[in-house]
């Protein structure tokens, strides 16, 4: 158990919080009269990773400070700091999307390659980071699986924003995974549609016409009236504000969901690929 946990950009932010982390854990161990060497095999992972984490270089796991906190008899002092940890184990990108699904109260979300990331089992999301090149390293993709799953949070908050997901057919046909994996990403899909806060749409492949051939388009509304919003076929996939380059990506998602399938017809057709496997 060498090296679970993941390295510090130290021009991001959260550097600071990682360095503090990682003081407090060296005070503790000097204060318990360890060394680096016996308290390492005490806790059963590797001295170079003790190292880094005691000097604000890598993130620590969960699982590393509950076995910190148990060693050193901390009484739940080390395993209270996952929570200042929770936000500093995703990449910096992660955390302000994050940040802003937690803030808004309507999403209108349009993808064209893959399943939407908030729509994506995990087994699914596995398969296609996996496949990725070049390849992630086994912690990478630890990393961002974790930091995917933790924007789930959005169909947990009360009240409830309102999401509207437009899928392209052809997302929904590849069996990414495999049999099993793509039938639990379909169940995945009906079981989301049927959210009160949720539609749930699919562009079918047939339509001749198609204001989205652009790709990937998103817009995020705010409790002010303020939005976000980025598509990749427009202002060069940077995300913008402007009132004016919002319209754009409003009006032509809104030609999409207008040409897309309707909800009902969208879960008949989940239904279907799901019952031809």
């Amino acid at each position: 158990m060498d090296e679970p946990g993941w390295d510090v950009d130290p021009e991001d932010e959260i550097a600071s919080a990682v360095e503090i982390v990682g003081d407090q854990l060296k005070f503790l161990r000097e204060a318990a009269g360890l060394r680096v060497p016996e308290f390492a095999e005490a806790i059963g992972y590797g001295e170079d990773l003790v190292r880094k984490i005691e000097r604000g270089a890598r993130i620590p796991r969960p699982e590393y400070l509950d076995k910190v906190d148990e060693v050193l008899g901390a009484g739940g002092a080390v395993r209270h700091m996952k929570s200042r940890m929770a936000r500093a184990r995703y990449p910096r990108k992660v955390r302000e999307l994050a940040d802003m699904e937690a803030r808004c109260v309507e999403m209108c979300l349009y993808s064209n390659h893959n399943v939407h990331g908030l729509l994506q089992t995990e087994g699914h999301m596995r398969a296609l980071f996996a496949g990725w090149l070049p390849a992630y390293s086994t912690n990478d993709l630890e990393r961002v699986v974790a930091a995917r799953l933790a924007r789930r949070a959005a169909f947990d908050r009360d009240p409830a924003p309102a999401l509207s997901f437009i899928q392209e057919e052809a997302t929904l046909v590849r069996r990414v995974g495999g049999t099993m994996v793509w039938r639990q990403q379909l169940e995945r899909l009906l079981a989301i549609g049927q959210l009160h806060n949720v539609a749930l749409q699919v562009m079918p492949t047939a339509s001749e016409e198609h204001p989205g051939t652009g790709g990937l388009i998103e817009v995020l509304k705010f409790p002010d009236g303020t939005a976000i919003g980025r598509s990749d076929g427009a202002f060069n996939g940077r995300p913008v504000s402007d009132p004016k380059q919002l319209r754009i990506l409003e009006l032509r998602y809104g030609m999409i969901r207008a040409q897309a399938l309707s909800p009902r017809e969208s879960r008949a057709l989940v239904e279907r690929l799901l019952g031809e496997t």
